[in-house]
């Protein structure tokens, strides 16, 4: 008769320990049932649920690992498992999973303890928790420091809408980020990311800077904060700011774009992207005289915006075509999708204002990036705390393959 036997190994970890006991193991037949691992800091805790075919093996294979342990300085600890809690840990497989993620400048024991709490007051179980910013020297600290962190967890939520809310909460009192998605085979295979352009992938709203060269930059500007809080209807709006950009000069659009700001993370995020395979694209309610230099220059494969009215060099305050508002950009997500062949569980939307939600709400990821509070409220993640690279956090890359996948792009 078998026995299914609980082994948790830990100590100073070394190179061949994993080899040794497993090794042990395998001289009595003994399946593995399920096995784990965590180093942090050179400290190592395995753990093995193990099946001994021959109950009377047991005695001797815990015999030999305790004095393996003792001759490599470790703990060994193992436990007889009930064939009864055996079998229900093994019916509890294929409850809903989620992906909770943590982004900051820093995450203190305090804002894993606020994060720990909601997960157990909702009745769900941690299962691992995965570190995926680089090391952190506290001799020489960085300027702009990252701290991410990776919850895995089981289990349906008591109350989803407001487990979500009070990571808001904490969200905004702490000044981290905190992601939940769901868990599934989509997570794991994104294919296309979209941006809106103005705030998200440059620092500026482009209308605001030529509302500036016009002299009208106060007017425009009320006009944008009040469209962007979702206050007045995008296409409504872009006709009033536009037609109060008419009389600039054409050579001084190409001034503008030689100045624009990129947003802190958008070349690493969108050099690692395409790396990795993924579309890019940028969806904007902005012009297309911008949209074109930033899709050269981070190399997109999709560019959708506005084309404003030139006439003998001159704004002529009208736009040419059907303006790209929220409605719009969410039909160019979907047609991007079909066009590449995929499902939109496999798009990532990424935007700042209220024009952005709906094709934030029906990417598979949308993502509210320094978004304006009426849109961080409705999106189930945000970034604020970092720059545009804690989108790759978010899918769950670590620090090390970002900077494996941009060291291959620059030998290349």
């Amino acid at each position: 008769m078998s026995d299914v036997v609980l082994i948790n190994i830990t100590g100073r970890d070394r190179k061949g320990l994993d080899a040794k006991f497993t090794g042990i193991l395998a001289e009595y037949n003994v399946n593995i049932l399920d096995i784990g691992q965590a180093v942090i800091h050179e400290y190592i805790s395995l753990g093995i649920l193990a099946e001994i075919p021959d109950s009377k093996d047991f005695s001797s294979i815990f015999k030999d690992m305790l004095f393996e342990g003792h001759n490599m300085g470790l703990k060994i600890d193992i436990k007889p498992v009930d064939s009864k809690n055996y079998e229900k840990w093994v019916q509890s497989q294929g409850k809903e999973r989620r992906i909770i993620t943590i982004l900051g400048r820093t995450v203190t024991a305090q804002q894993i303890s606020a994060v720990a709490s909601i997960i157990a007051d909702n009745r769900l179980n941690i299962d691992s928790i995965t570190r995926l910013t680089g090391r952190i020297s506290l001799l020489k600290p960085l300027n702009n420091p990252k701290a991410s962190v990776q919850l895995s967890v089981s289990g349906k939520p008591l109350d989803l809408l407001d487990m979500r809310r009070r990571f808001v909460e904490i969200s905004q009192k702490a000044g981290i980020d905190i992601s939940f998605q769901v868990d599934n085979i989509y997570r794991k295979n994104r294919k296309l990311v979209v941006f809106d352009m103005d705030s998200t992938l440059i620092q500026t709203e482009v209308i605001d800077e030529l509302a500036k060269l016009a002299g009208v930059g106060e007017q425009v500007g009320k006009i944008t904060e009040s469209a962007m809080r979702g206050e007045i209807d995008f296409k409504e709006s872009f006709r009033q700011r536009v037609a109060l950009l008419k009389g600039i000069k054409q050579e001084q659009l190409s001034q503008i774009t030689k100045n624009l700001p990129l947003t802190d993370g958008a070349d690493l995020a969108a050099q690692t992207l395409k790396n990795l395979g993924y579309k890019l694209g940028i969806l904007s309610g902005g012009f297309t005289f911008v949209g074109d230099y930033l899709k050269d220059r981070l190399g997109f494969d999709y560019m959708y915006s506005n084309d404003l009215d030139i006439k003998d060099g001159v704004v002529t305050g009208k736009v040419i075509g059907d303006i790209v508002d929220g409605k719009r950009k969410s039909q160019l997500l979907r047609e991007i999708a079909q066009k590449e062949n995929i499902a939109l569980e496999q798009t990532i939307a990424v935007g700042d204002g209220a024009n952005d939600l709906p094709m934030i709400s029906i990417a598979g990821l949308g993502v509210a990036f320094n978004a304006k509070p009426v849109v961080r409220q409705k999106a189930s993640n945000a970034i604020s705390s970092m720059g545009l690279d804690g989108l790759l956090y978010l899918i769950g890359i670590h620090e090390r393959e970002i900077k494996k996948e941009v060291k291959q792009a620059t030998i290349f």
